[in-house]
């Protein structure tokens, strides 16, 4: 007892009064890092690989076909870490991660793998700062966990923050160049256009103003050459851009592919619905505007205003309480 209590007081000189808590916070992080290679290690029970269902080996199979040995070797060995064992939470990312314009194979593992890096690089720093910077004797519980923790979580948040972001702006953008592309898409189908070569045509005459509606139609098109079903591609890019305005197109096509009505007549009742909705949103950020610009005006017109009306009277009642004296 006598030695784990000179352990104690010598740990608590040096690290101060949190000083037990962040030895065992460390040999907990030593901990984990420590096992992580043993469950790499571990090799596979064939008796498991036997008692596997036939969905849980087709889902396997589905997912090491997604690995290529011949790239990412490195993600590959850590790959049970860097992407979600359910089914579903692994559609979900990915389903978010092509919103936000990532569309290679190995986007959901760099997701997991930046949130994992981010997370562990920042905790470290954190702790390094407080260890170094911070008065450890003074330090409270609560300040010694928001510099070590608060980094930490930070990091592991900034991807999904960052996810957010870009799915925000690109599906801002697209709402954007969408009545123009109906506009565009129009005119090549009156003027005797197919609807995959007006497809086609939209996508290069929009590449410069709007990028991402661009390669979404250039998707669209591929997938068509390719032989997939009109209906079912175009549902998939409703899903990958998340706006409603792509939603109600695509479904406006597809009603009429299957009354067998004219497309050019769908197209230009649609786009002119477009254009109002436009016209209509442009109009409910100008009359947003007057309110926001209200609190600024009051910010920076009211205390100058008062500074010149209340200043001379407080100077002149000064010099009076002076003088009286």
């Amino acid at each position: 007892m006598d030695i784990f209590n000179n352990i104690g007081t010598m740990i608590t000189d040096l690290l101060g009064p949190a000083g037990p808590l962040i030895v065992v916070g460390g040999l907990g992080m030593l901990l984990i890092l420590a096992t992580i290679p043993m469950l790499l290690s571990q090799k596979p029970d064939p008796m498991e690989k036997l008692a596997k269902s036939g969905r849980e080996k087709l889902e396997e199979n589905t997912k090491a076909v997604l690995r290529d040995n011949r790239r990412n070797e490195k993600l590959n060995k850590y790959a049970q870490f860097l992407e979600p064992q359910d089914a579903q939470e692994l559609s979900a990312v990915r389903m978010r991660l092509l919103q936000a314009g990532y569309r290679t194979k190995d986007a959901v593992r760099y997701y997991y793998f930046a949130q994992f890096a981010l997370g562990i690089g920042l905790l470290i720093l954190g702790v390094s700062y407080f260890l170094v910077f911070i008065g450890k004797d003074q330090a409270t519980t609560q300040q010694t966990l928001m510099y070590c923790l608060g980094p930490g979580a930070a990091g592991y948040m900034f991807p999904k923050y960052w996810i957010t972001r870009r799915v925000g702006a690109r599906q801002e953008e697209i709402e954007s160049g969408f009545p123009d592309a109906l506009d565009m898409m129009l005119v090549c189908v009156e003027a005797g256009q197919s609807m995959d070569q007006a497809i086609v045509r939209v996508a290069r005459e929009l590449r410069a103003s709007y990028p991402n509606l661009a390669d979404e139609f250039e998707i669209v098109s591929h997938e068509m050459k390719a032989g997939k079903d009109k209906s079912a591609v175009l549902g998939d890019m409703s899903e990958r851009c998340g706006v409603q305005d792509v939603s109600s197109f695509v479904t406006v096509l597809n009603q009429s592919q299957s009354f067998g009505t004219s497309i050019s007549d769908a197209l230009r009742v649609y786009a002119d619905e477009m254009r109002d909705k436009r016209v209509m949103r442009a109009e409910e950020k100008a009359n947003k505007l007057p309110t926001k610009m209200t609190l600024t005006t009051m910010m920076l017109t009211v205390p100058p205003l008062l500074i010149i009306l209340v200043g001379p009277s407080a100077v002149g009642i000064t010099e009076m309480g002076n003088i009286g004296n």
